[in-house]
């Protein structure tokens, strides 16, 4: 008696995952570290000098880690509420942060006690920064100014109050130290030079700004606000250049690669997206745990920090080169191809006597109901796309198909023709399903009319088949006039066309209507 033969499951192309320089660039990570906070992480700023160390700004205290360690190495706890935007300055040794109670806070990284303490305005202050000179601060607060301060003396510079909604982002010119530029919820964004009264440039986001990021160039700008994040060139104007939307909740944070040339964006939705600052395409995307409210980048991309709303800090470290080599010598080693096929071509000689050993056959469920002859119950059993129409193209073949399909109840049917609406469209598995579904109006053709819900899905299905069909006859005229094109400007070649197989399809489905 032959043994009986599984069902062979045709494998059909995925589209998965390309893999590119950018997949292997952002991929080559570890495990993130995480380290719980006492609240939202509003803020992450790393320090220019080394060893790099980053603040950390959470609920009322400013945490300052190490680039490998998980327990901060300086704390700050002056403030007597929530504090806002610890950034460093240029050269390392100062730190600023603005507070719920409206005082700015100026610390000595090696300190504990505030050097300074600036006092005017009247709300919380959100945005805090050191102008190119080191020795004057950008404020911006939810009373609608933005104010210049002088560090030595600690006196109030200038007060800009253009803005009609909270300042909730902002950024100052690593090149000019006249030039800053803020953003508010009033949907505007405004370049100002501390040498004029007013702004000079007024640029319309049309959505409350979240963030701001300048090029290191500072010709073009970018703004995040809501799910857009745009790009603006000040160099002629604040002219708009792309506006991105690749985020499905509020856009928090933006941050530069170390070369600029990818641009990272976070979100409330969990996501950071990494664009090519060329074309600005996602080229990667990393997924969190919670929504993001605060990102940054060690120089050189050395890791990538990230804060979230359920106060925890991810840190994730990249590999070093001798850890990568030894990750891929183990995925080359495991599995040893050589111990497998060890024995495989040896032939035996003419004296020898060979022991052969039953190798027992591993069925999937499918199979086992089609060896029991079940035929209607291995349909049944198939419940990937790829294995139904393998175990249909089997019973058609053996000449079961009919009997697979008749005598089932309302549900049995539904669930049929349910699985015909999603797939008998696809190119891959209609010339297979169109003949099921065929067999499937002769066997029930007499009780239509008696369900409400096989009505329901036969006609979806006849809109579903007129609607492809429409389809597939624009893409003969599109072949036909392309055809026409190709003929005209190459007489003498034939262009082999990839799109044939459309016109083996139309007709069946056309058979099917009617």
């Amino acid at each position: 008696m032959a043994s009986f033969k599984p069902t062979k499951v045709q494998v059909y192309p995925k589209l998965g995952e390309k893999v590119t320089q950018d997949t292997l660039y952002w991929k080559n990570y570890k495990a993130p570290v995480q380290i719980k906070e006492f609240g939202a992480i509003t803020n992450i700023d790393f320090s220019p000098v080394a060893p790099h160390n980053f603040a950390v700004t959470a609920f009322t205290r400013i945490h300052i880690y190490g680039p490998f360690s998980q327990e901060p190495v300086k704390t700050f706890t002056r403030f007597k509420d929530t504090a806002y935007c610890g950034r460093f300055r240029s050269d390392g040794q100062l730190l600023v942060a603005g507070c719920e109670d409206s005082v700015v806070r100026l610390f000595d990284v090696s300190g504990k006690v505030a050097l300074r303490m600036f006092k005017g305005h009247t709300k919380a202050v959100h945005i805090t920064d050191f102008t190119s000179d080191r020795y004057q601060i950008l404020t911006g607060s939810d009373d609608y100014t933005c104010r210049l301060w002088d560090i030595p003396n600690a006196t109030e510079l200038n007060t800009y109050q253009e803005h009609t909604d909270y300042i909730r982002c902002g950024v100052t010119s690593k090149l000019n130290r006249d030039l800053f530029i803020t953003g508010s919820y009033d949907h505007t964004l405004k370049l100002f030079d501390a040498r004029a009264d007013k702004s000079v440039m007024t640029m319309d986001h049309g959505q409350p700004v979240e963030s701001l990021l300048l090029y290191p160039s500072e010709g073009l700008l970018v703004s995040a606000g809501g799910r857009h994040v745009k790009v603006w060139d000040l160099l002629k104007g604040g002219q708009p250049l792309v506006s991105l939307k690749n985020h499905h909740k509020t856009v928090t944070c933006l941050c530069l690669s170390s070369s600029g040339h990818r641009l990272l964006s976070a979100s409330l939705d969990r996501h950071v997206k990494v664009y090519n600052t060329t074309n600005y395409k996602v080229v990667h995307n990393f997924d969190y745990a919670a929504s993001i409210l605060s990102l940054a980048l060690a120089p050189d991309d050395e890791s990538i920090v990230v804060g979230m709303t359920n106060s925890i800090l991810s840190i994730k470290h990249r590999k070093s080169l001798d850890e990568s080599k030894e990750i891929s010598g183990q995925q080359r080693r495991q599995p040893s191809y050589r111990v497998f096929v060890k024995g495989k071509n040896y032939v035996p000689k003419q004296d020898d006597y060979l022991v052969s050993k039953p190798v027992k056959q591993h069925l999937a469920k499918y199979d086992k109901q089609l060896k029991k002859f079940n035929v209607s119950k291995a349909l049944d059993t198939a419940l990937e796309p790829e294995i139904t129409v393998a175990v249909i193209k089997e019973l058609d073949r053996r000449g079961t198909l009919k009997n697979a399909l008749a005598g089932r109840d309302e549900q049995g049917l539904a669930r049929l023709l349910n699985f015909l609406i999603g797939n008998v469209v696809d190119p891959r598995f209609a010339p297979v399903l169109v003949t099921a579904a065929e067999m499937i109006l002769d066997i029930y053709q007499s009780v239509i009319g008696q369900s409400s819900v096989v009505d329901r899905q036969l006609l979806r299905l006849q809109e579903l088949l007129e609607r492809e069909i429409d389809y597939q006859q624009d893409l003969l005229e599109v072949l036909g006039m392309l055809d026409t094109m190709f003929a005209s400007s190459l007489p003498r070649k034939e262009v082999p066309c990839p799109g044939r197989t459309v016109r083996f399809l139309l007709p069946e489905f056309e058979l099917l209507l009617r």
